[in-house]
């Protein structure tokens, strides 16, 4: 039978397994053999330690309370992954480059190397952290006791114990375990292949037991999907569900996307524990995939939960109950373990990069400071401290977080914890993404920002976390300080209505935010803050191996190898400078060293000790100044000048080329016009001329009346009317043309049937069509369509269209067809005649200006070749559309297209009847 002592034995066994998993593989990795461990898969699966038991049992809670909100959780990794891989790369590059130790280190180094960002940022992800390691104490604590009650017959050891008690047992093993696990390796930068492994191999197991259990949930006790619905609208279950990508969606989502980038632990293993970085490819695709598998029974579980299991069950417990109350202990411990494997990886990794954070960047600075540096006495070796401070912070981690656990045991849900960390960390975010794209960014504007986001985050989420325990605290949420309503914690201002979640993420990311941009904005960098800045921003610019100068001086070997054997240990030590060709203090005591190789053992010291301890420790060991010496700065600003005033000159050259280019092309425009205005004033110069020549010749025989029968001044006055009428429309034309490309004024698009206008401009051209004997006949019609168009100016490409159809047809039985229709949102008319046609290459320019295809020789055909110029802009203007196509008779066609008026439409119809 599953007994809760067999559970245990089972648990300390496996964790045995780990133990040796991880022994074999830093092994493996010492004696040069890496092979499998560093692959891209192991690496991917290492990253899953963001899938800890909150994931692995609160998802389904979190499905049976809150619906598909669970979805969200992983919802932002995957964006992050999928869509920001190139803000990891980045991070990943400058780590590299930099030899980060912790995100800690990683905004420290950034700002100037502050050691006062880096306890910040450390004491923050501590707080923040507490309440996530008391979530995996709460979890397997639960799992313990499911066991017991489901199992126990009052006599297993583990039947006798309370919550508290069995949650500080877990707590203790578990700091002793991560003990000896973790904190093998002084070097923090070092990788280590053998946590790697073991994180990978648990990774397997979660995955599979969630599986296992949700396969045996949808096909092994019900009939699949559709029955778990069918099972769950039966029993009348009813699941709350946000609003999906509503507030508390976005704020989830993206408290989620920034801790998977924030979180400690994952800066460790995503970024530290990297050591290719083409490893990120894997990880952008299959990190997401793994999350989708993790994910796709939940929902499914927990239906099934609802509607088979008694009323007041733990819906955070349904992975582990199901299979128990079925009979199935196997799989029970299968699952049991798998949660198991969820909860101490985090431990695990977290406690260790929590741990290098305290030692590097409080317990070491604190040290130096107290101790003088060649002083023998207290911690001669560093390394021994580095090893003893880790160790204590481990165990100092756990039991912030068994106390945490304490006092908010009566919380019965999961996820609450982890938002509330995710929360926390989520004030990292900010600082660092102005670390790596904002060169103005300033140490104090990110010291300021990060300080203002945590305050708010603490007064306005964390600090309620504990109404359950503390009256005080209760009557603070419910009231606000000294009865202020508009400082209680839940309702900032007056914001009473907002989810606590997002209205915390509201408020503390705002300030944060504000604060650092306007402390940026108003203080200025000090020069190392300035290099730094370069080197991070411009990572990718920059050469792998370039390191600035960062400390000169002078000191002799013996002093910096003192220093390093510290730090290091003998071994590296000497292995350090044999290789840079440096002897060490046997040989030389008192060779002097470059300022490049000063560089290079900063770069080694910090990958143990942080770059801010590091810094500190050549500053005191070196006989000089940092980078503030007004040498290093003149010598840093002139190259900067330098590479600004040829970059500047580069652009310059840039702007000068494309402005040449450009006054090559206008010219070319200008030219071109002048050659139009030469060619329009020829053309009109000759098309004037002939009626005016015509006018001039019959008013001079008209003068002379005596030699005229009355029949030939008939004639004669007749044809003047006719060139005066021509010359008429000559100069209307020009004028439509010149009021058409420079604009006119009272033209205004309203609604018009265009419809009735068509049919206007057919009447129009009836006396034309009988004078020529040409049939107009309409064919199919759209009927009533509105369209945005001038009246008149519609009504006159009609017209010229349909006259030049009649005009230009000399068939034997000329026919002009009419057609109209709808097509796609736009209102079509075909004009066609069985004329001649236009000849092939007129098709091309037959819309330009001056162009006749073939003039009719009648004078009142006769004109500039305008008209269907004209006609093409008048159309333009009507967003529309004028062209040359084939028709149903078998001379020229032009079609017609322009876009229905949907808005207008009804109501003008409605007006018109």
């Amino acid at each position: 039978m599953l007994s809760p002592d067999f559970v245990i034995l089972t648990a300390v066994g496996y964790v045995g397994l780990l133990f040796l998993l991880a022994y074999l593989s830093d092994a493996r990795a010492k004696s040069g053999n890496a092979g499998f461990l560093s692959s891209p898969v192991v690496y991917t699966l290492s990253i899953s330690v963001y899938c800890t038991s909150w994931t692995f049992y609160g998802a389904v809670g979190t499905a049976a309370r809150n619906g598909l909100e669970f979805a969200a959780i992983y919802m932002g990794p995957t964006l992050v992954f999928v869509g920001w891989w190139f803000l990891l790369r980045k991070l990943i590059r400058i780590a590299h480059s930099q030899h980060i130790t912790s995100i800690a280190d990683f905004l420290s180094s950034r700002f100037g190397k502050s050691s006062r960002l880096a306890v910040l940022v450390t004491l923050i992800a501590v707080v923040s952290i507490t309440p996530y390691i008391a979530l995996q104490l709460k979890a397997i604590t639960t799992s313990i006791q499911t066991v017991s009650v489901a199992k126990g017959d009052g006599t297993d050891h583990l039947a006798t114990l309370d919550e508290v008690t069995l949650a500080l047992g877990v707590a203790i093993g578990m700091a002793v375990f991560t003990i000896l696990f973790g904190t093998r390796n002084v070097d923090a930068r070092e990788q280590h292949p053998g946590v790697v492994a073991a994180i990978a191999f648990e990774a397997v197991v979660k995955l599979l037991a969630l599986v296992a259990v949700g396969v045996f949930v949808v096909f092994g006790v019900s009939g699949g999907i559709s029955d778990i619905y069918a099972r769950a609208v039966e029993a009348g279950v009813r699941i709350h569900e946000n609003e999906p990508f509503g507030s508390r969606w976005v704020a989830v989502m993206f408290l989620s996307a920034c801790a998977v980038i924030c979180l400690p632990r994952q800066f460790q293993i995503t970024v530290v524990e990297n050591s290719n970085e083409d490893h990120l490819r894997t990880a952008a695709w299959a990190f997401p995939s793994y999350m989708l598998v993790m994910s796709v029974f939940t929902m499914p579980i927990a239906l099934y939960g609802l509607s088979t299991m008694p009323a007041g069950s733990n819906p955070d417990m349904f992975v582990l109950t199901l299979p128990m109350v079925t009979g199935h202990d196997a799989l029970a411990l299968f699952v049991f373990i798998g949660g198991f494997s969820s909860a101490t990886s985090m431990i695990i990794v977290a406690s260790i990069a929590l741990s290098i954070m305290v030692s590097n960047h409080i317990v070491v600075p604190l040290a130096l400071r107290a101790v003088p540096l060649g002083e023998e006495s207290g911690e001669r070796n560093i390394a021994r401290l580095l090893l003893r401070s880790r160790r204590i912070s481990i165990a100092g981690m756990l039991l912030l977080g068994f106390l945490y656990f304490w006092l908010t045991q009566d919380s019965d849900a999961l996820a609450p914890i982890g938002l509330i960390s995710f929360a926390g960390v989520a004030q990292i975010l900010p600082a660092m993404l102005a670390a790596l794209y904002w060169r103005r960014a300033t140490m104090k504007g990110a010291l300021a920002g990060i300080s203002v986001g945590f305050i708010v985050w603490a007064w306005t989420l964390f600090l309620p976390s504990f109404a359950s325990f503390s009256p005080t605290m209760a009557e603070l949420v419910a009231d606000g300080p000294w009865g202020v309503g508009v400082l209680r914690p839940e309702a900032l201002f007056g914001m009473a209505d907002m989810d606590p979640l997002v209205h915390s993420v509201f408020w503390s990311v705002l300030a944060n935010v504000s604060t650092l941009l306007c402390v940026s904005v108003a203080t200025s960098q000090n020069a190392l803050e300035r290099i730094q800045a370069s080197l991070f921003v411009d990572v990718f610019r920059r050469s792998a191996s370039f390191q600035p100068r960062i400390i000169r001086g002078s000191a002799s070997t013996s002093e910096l190898f003192f220093v390093a054997e510290r730090v290091l240990g003998w071994g590296r030590a000497r292995a350090l400078f044999d290789s840079a060709g440096v002897p060490h203090r046997q040989a030389a005591p008192q060779h002097g060293v470059s300022a490049d190789f000063i560089a290079r053992l900063e770069r080694e010291l910090a990958g143990s000790i942080g770059s801010a301890s590091a810094h500190i420790l050549l500053t005191k060991a070196v006989a000089g100044d940092t980078i503030s010496l007004e040498e290093m700065m003149q010598i840093a600003d002139e190259t900067q000048q330098a590479i600004e005033y040829s970059h500047a000159l580069e652009l310059k050259s840039q702007e000068l080329h494309s402005t040449a280019q450009q006054l090559k092309e206008a010219n070319a425009l200008l030219q071109d016009l002048h050659r139009q205005k030469d060619d329009f004033l020829s053309q009109v110069s000759h098309e004037l001329r002939t009626p005016m020549t015509s006018i001039r010749s019959f008013a001079e025989i008209l003068m002379v009346p005596e030699d005229l029968t009355l029949e030939q001044r008939v004639r004669f006055i007749g044809t003047i009317h006719n060139e005066s009428v021509r010359l008429t429309r000559l100069l209307d034309e020009i004028l439509d043309l010149s009021a058409l490309e420079h604009g006119e004024r009272g033209w205004e698009n309203v609604p018009v049937d265009a419809e009735e206008v068509l049919d206007q401009a057919i009447a129009v051209c009836e006396a034309l069509a009988k004078k020529r004997f040409v049939l107009i006949e309409s064919g199919t019609r759209a009927g009533s369509c509105f369209v945005l168009a001038d009246t008149g100016r519609l009504s006159q490409v009609f017209i010229n269209i349909i006259a030049n159809a009649i005009s230009h047809n000399d068939s034997e039985k000329p026919v002009v067809h009419v057609v109209s229709r709808f097509m796609a949102d736009s209102y079509v008319v075909e004009i066609s005649d069985n004329g001649p046609g236009i000849p092939p290459q007129y098709h091309n320019k037959i819309f330009e200006k001056f162009v006749r295809a073939e003039p009719d020789t009648m004078s009142d055909s006769q004109g500039l070749g305008l008209g269907l110029n004209i006609s093409h802009k008048i159309i333009d203007k009507l967003n529309g559309r004028l062209e040359l196509t084939r028709g149903a008779l078998p001379g020229a066609c032009f079609r017609i297209v322009l876009p229905v008026c949907q808005e207008a439409g009804p109501t003008a119809i409605a007006e018109k009847v």
